[in-house]
């Protein structure tokens, strides 16, 4: 049986990338509405304010190039926006308003580091591209990750493996945030950069508490 989630039930795209890193973390920051910056966040954001233009589209050799892009998916129950949008000319595409032939889309989505060893950037990038296939009703076999650090940009083919894997994600995504519920993690080295450690607090992984919860009675006790 297919879901479809309402308007008003659609999660955060970028929030796959939170939750495939750490499942806490997303909930801390998706559940619980906690979030604190730190130098890497700072980073990241200041790189995607330099792609973040909606206004912003051009042709070169063939290719048109859209910047902030709105997608969502009702199947998924995520909406989001992509950081740029490339549409190639293909006969498997799609008419674009004022262009003449069809266009293929694939979505490029900037990251602030270089290429991490777990999937979860794929992840965002497949599920910014199941939003633009059900959106436009094409098929889409890459989208392009494009890494400040390294300034390099990787093609990433969007394998049903990799689609199986946005699906599970999104789903429990939405049961978690109908549940209301924080998960607890074991500590792992990703814990040292991440901008939630303080409110994270890995100690009381053992209490049977979120750490908003913990907070206000540290407060109230105060």
């Amino acid at each position: 049986m297919t879901t479809t989630y309402s308007p008003e039930e659609l999660l955060p795209l970028s929030g796959i990338q939170h939750f495939l890193f750490c499942r806490r973390q997303w909930a801390l920051i998706h559940v619980e509405r906690q979030w604190q910056e730190n130098a890497l966040t700072a980073e990241g954001r200041i790189l995607h304010t330099r792609v973040d233009d909606p206004s912003f589209t051009e042709k070169r050799k063939g290719v048109i190039v859209a910047r902030s892009v709105p997608v969502a998916s009702t199947s998924l129950g995520l909406f989001g926006v992509c950081d740029v949008v490339e549409f190639s000319e293909s006969a498997q595409g799609v008419h674009l308003p004022g262009y003449q032939g069809t266009y293929l889309p694939a979505p490029v989505e900037y990251k602030r580091g270089k290429k991490k060893l777990e999937p979860s950037d794929e992840a965002q990038l497949c599920a910014q591209a199941l939003c633009l296939e059900e959106m436009l009703a094409v098929s889409i076999p890459v989208g392009y990750l494009y890494y400040g650090q390294v300034r390099r940009r990787v093609t990433v083919e969007l394998t049903e493996a990799l689609r199986d894997r946005v699906r599970r994600a999104a789903q429990e995504m939405h049961t978690y945030f109908q549940r209301g519920y924080t998960p607890k993690v074991k500590p792992f080295k990703g814990c040292k950069s991440c901008s939630l450690a303080d409110i994270c607090l890995p100690r009381l992984q053992g209490e049977a508490m979120p750490a908003s919860a913990y907070i206000r009675q540290q407060i109230e006790r105060g």
